[in-house]
């Protein structure tokens, strides 16, 4: 056989051998090893390797978590059995695994996190939201002489899901306030100078009003919005820090798909006073009144692709749970039977039981981590499956508080995505990298 032909030979051998060892156990669990793992203080964790030889396990710091009950710096140990984890206090370590107790094979990063509850929502809540200036949602075409349409925004840069911070040096967030800006531009020839903001660049534009012949005013061309309003659902609230999170996705301006920077908002009180069921092609939603505006239930401070964060006084009523529930963290959540909480009718939150069909294994925030699909018969009848507004409904497994609902499956809408909790308490401020270092040291 010439050398040519053994080099394919030995190729095709490997490539078989690899696609072989990608479906074995050990394989399985390599892949699924962690990088990185948080832990609550005094929790257990179980992580599988799977592997038929000894290894020498060494953590740098066995006074925050101890590795199959020793509290040794290093140990020799049996990888084929599964390494367990018990967390102690707050802070970080270092585990490595050396196999054959020489030969260099992972580390993981460990971050013991202070223990946190929170208090499960559900409940439909009414969200008003103030955008942090004018969100510019379209180009409006002004009547000049000459039988011929401008639009001076546009002639100016000024694009779609572009936001206006300031005029004329005065911060402004109301369209109210506009046109006494225009009006006095256009009857003396000054232009405008705006202070625009475009992903998270700001830029100046001069803008010069134009003067409508149809409308008898002076016009900039463009369509504005300064605020959003709909409903939600309530996922938590965490007592001792008084913050809560809700929705489990961004809210985005309606014509632009632009996510809305916070200026101001409130969440208040809400009724469900009826349920459009979804149907295959065609998602459903709760129809739901704001109910006793005046007295809000909290503030939103922050609006991000996991929901609405802010400050709220105590928890609202109706709700299935008064206590605070431990939370799962992502690592932790498993295919099988779970629950959400939410509203269908009038204020009271119920269980409805549902599955989760897919878990997806992130090291980082992202969204889509849950698929869920909706096994309760009385839901089922009710609503058809998820509908919108449902939208921040706590997901409930095995006694913890584990994520939220986010979307529905238009095609199926018995099922949609959820996403972890995890990621809504971190953009809550409840498990931020810079507190656990604070409370670590």
């Amino acid at each position: 056989m010439n050398p040519g032909s053994l080099k394919r030979l030995f190729g095709l051998i490997l490539a078989s051998s690899l696609i072989f060892f990608s479906f074995t156990a050990p394989f399985r669990c390599l892949a699924n090893f962690p990088r990185q793992l948080d832990m609550f203080s005094g929790q257990d964790a179980k992580l599988n390797l799977d592997m038929p030889v000894m290894g020498r396990i060494t953590v740098s710091d066995p006074s925050i978590v101890q590795i199959n009950g020793s509290n040794r710096y290093s140990s020799q140990f049996n990888l084929k059995e599964p390494i367990r984890l018990k967390s102690a206090h707050a802070g970080q370590t270092e585990m490595r695994v050396n196999l054959l107790g020489k030969i260099p094979f992972k580390t993981v990063k460990i971050n013991v996190i202070p223990d946190l509850k929170v208090i499960p929502g559900g409940q439909t809540i009414g969200v008003k939201l103030k955008s942090e200036g004018i969100m510019i949602v379209g180009h409006h075409m002004v009547n000049v002489p000459g039988n011929k349409k401008v639009s001076p925004g546009e002639m100016a840069g000024i694009r779609v899901g572009d936001t206006i911070l300031s005029i004329n040096g005065v911060s402004v967030n109301d369209v109210s306030k506009v046109s006494g800006f225009v009006n006095t531009a256009g009857k003396t020839k000054q232009p405008l100078r705006l202070i625009v903001k475009r992903r998270g660049e700001t830029m100046k534009v001069n803008l010069n009003p134009v003067y409508d012949e149809m409308e008898k005013n002076y016009r900039l061309g463009l369509y504005i919005r300064d605020s959003a309003a709909g409903v939600g659902t309530l996922t938590f609230y965490a007592p001792e820090q008084k913050r809560y999170g809700a929705l489990g996705h961004v809210i985005s301006d309606l014509d632009t798909q632009m996510p809305i920077a916070v200026g101001s908002g409130e969440i208040v009180h809400s009724i469900v006073t009826s349920i459009s069921k979804s149907q295959n092609g065609d998602p459903g939603e709760k129809i739901a009144n704001f109910f006793r505006e005046s007295r809000k239930l909290g503030n939103i401070e922050k609006n991000t692709a996991f929901g609405i964060f802010g400050r709220m006084a105590s928890v609202p009523d109706f709700g299935v749970e008064n206590r605070a529930i431990p939370v799962a963290l992502a690592h932790e959540v498993k295919e099988g039977p779970a629950q959400i909480y939410t509203v269908v009718n009038g204020q009271k939150v119920e269980k409805f039981d549902i599955r989760i069909t897919k878990v997806a294994r992130q090291d980082y925030p992202a969204t889509k981590g849950l698929v869920i699909k909706i096994t309760d018969p009385r839901l089922l009848e009710q609503t058809g499956g998820i509908v919108q507004g449902m939208s921040g409904s706590p997901i409930i497994q095995n006694g913890k508080i584990i994520g939220a609902v986010t979307h529905v499956f238009v095609n199926d809408p018995t099922s949609g995505y959820g996403c972890f909790i995890e990621w809504m308490l971190r953009d809550a401020g409840l498990m931020s990298r810079s507190t656990l270092s604070q409370q670590a040291g």
